[in-house]
């Protein structure tokens, strides 16, 4: 059974017949399905370990850059994130043979 309450239903205090459906939900153990399938220990290990690598793959340094005046207008003026948008434009630069070959 699947209750749906807005945000104006939730607002008024439930009856005591809702009341009595939550109670009833508390003894109910979850029945796995196709978008919530049982996973074995292994698979849970498996699944830990890939989410740890990719964090550690994700995990910036902070590194400490000097920028001329007029860069560093530039970049605050593209707004909140701009450090965000400089990483993102450094590692584009970085991967392109011909901007790090004219850079150089």
């Amino acid at each position: 059974m699947i209750i749906r309450k807005t945000y104006a239903d939730m607002m008024k205090p439930l009856t005591d017949e809702e009341l009595a459906e939550i109670e009833a939900l508390k003894d109910i153990e979850p029945e796995p399905d196709e978008d919530s399938p049982a996973y074995s220990l292994e698979e849970l290990r498996e699944m830990k370990r890939i989410t740890e690598e990719r964090k550690a793959e994700r995990n910036k340094q902070s590194v400490t850059l000097r920028l001329s005046p007029a860069t560093l207008a530039k970049a605050r003026s593209l707004g909140k994130g701009y450090t965000s948008i400089l990483s993102r434009i450094i590692e584009n630069a970085l991967n392109d043979p011909e901007t790090l070959r004219n850079s150089l």
